[in-house]
């Protein structure tokens, strides 16, 4: 593929190995780990060669960078591997939306509060959201006495993230689990 015009040449991903180091002398680590010292760039390759394995720059920030003898396919599979088992490890935090009404009755809070724990439980962020319907907005005040009751009997497993607004027709307020 033809790189445009002026257009800058493409940059390797990962560490400088072998004829990329491009520095007179490093800080060379062998096969087995041990530190020779500090050595001539060229002297490195011509081990590394001899080795069959290549020389892989490993901290291109000291003074010499510190390159390491090893088998550098086997390096890239390495951390492509450690990559993956960090990105399987991740939880991807969710937001869970609970709709009420200002007027709700009390079997019905009780078991969106049910839910909510669940959801806190297992990590997740909640919205709640109160929906006013026709003259159930003259009345406010209800629905803010609600969110606060939610707000005071989630205290000890969750924090306030977004303040109770009323956002037109709704009262928006958003929990995260502590």
């Amino acid at each position: 593929m033809r790189r445009p015009f002026r257009a800058q040449p493409q940059k390797k991903e990962g560490p400088r190995t072998n004829r990329d180091i491009r520095v007179p002398e490093v800080q060379l680590i062998d096969a087995e780990g041990t530190n020779v010292g500090v050595i001539d760039t060229q002297e490195a390759l011509r081990q590394a060669e001899e080795a069959g394995l290549d020389l892989v720059e490993i901290s291109p920030n000291q003074e010499p960078p510190v390159c390491k003898i090893l088998d550098y396919g086997r390096y890239k599979y390495q951390a492509q591997k450690k990559a993956a088992e960090a990105r399987k490890k991740q939880k991807v935090v969710e937001i869970k939306e609970i709709k009420m009404r200002p007027n709700i009755d009390t079997h019905d809070y009780e078991v969106k509060m049910r839910n909510m724990q669940r959801f806190f439980d297992n990590g997740d962020k909640v919205k709640v959201t109160l929906r006013f319907r026709g003259r159930e907005m003259a009345h406010q005040e209800l629905g803010m006495e609600l969110l606060k009751r939610v707000k005071a009997e989630t205290t000890e497993v969750a924090k306030v993230e977004a303040e109770p607004k009323l956002e037109g027709r709704q009262m928006i307020m958003v929990l995260a689990p502590k």
